[in-house]
């Protein structure tokens, strides 16, 4: 079965549907941009959130320091670093037993990655489509994909590049919000995947 991260959530009416959807992981953005949430907001969502489903912190070149200090306010329990991190930075986190998603480009895919995981976006979520049936994925980590995906071509990217997790943020909304009725379905979908 694959898993599912639903990215971008910045409202209470959006944990609600994703505690009613059950996705795997859930996404509070730091890193600026439309779903940028502060820590205050990202306290309140993780309350509200079923425990269950772990909260991840996403980032973009950000101080060890800040988030370190997202991690101990418990708002989110693991880590996915969009910018320029280097080893050292990882590794500081793992070393505080935080699990690090690392993303990369198509165009800049690793041979290897210290992180716990490897995410393929085509960008820093500027929801661009990636050709997957292009792409030569080799990783020992648990593979993410992310890019523009939604209901009409989950199933082939999934396919085609058999990840361990989906990532959608974009893909899930109607007229900039989250959708109950898409995360929902999705949700399903990629489960039975």
């Amino acid at each position: 079965m694959t898993k599912i991260k639903i990215c971008g959530l910045m409202t209470l009416d959006d944990i609600k549907a994703v505690n009613e959807a059950k996705p795997d992981l859930a996404g509070f953005i730091f890193a600026p941009g439309r779903h940028q949430i502060n820590l205050e907001q990202a306290l309140k969502m993780r309350k509200e959130l079923d425990s269950s489903i772990k909260s991840v912190g996403v980032f973009v070149n950000a101080s060890l320091d800040e988030m370190l200090k997202v991690i101990n306010s418990g708002a989110v329990s693991m880590i996915q670093l969009h910018g320029n991190e280097t080893p050292d930075t990882i590794k500081l986190l793992q070393d505080k037993n935080i699990p690090v998603i690392k993303v990369y480009k198509p165009d800049n895919l690793p041979t290897s990655t210290t992180a716990d995981y490897l995410m393929i976006d085509s960008g820093s979520g500027n929801g661009k489509p990636i050709q997957w049936d292009k792409l030569r994925i080799k990783t020992d980590k648990p593979l993410i994909i992310a890019g523009a995906l939604d209901t009409l071509n989950i199933e082939q990217a999934i396919k085609t590049t058999e990840p361990d997790f989906v990532d959608l943020s974009r893909g899930v909304e109607t007229d900039g919000s989250k959708d109950p009725i898409k995360i929902n379905k999705i949700v399903q979908l990629v489960h039975q995947l």
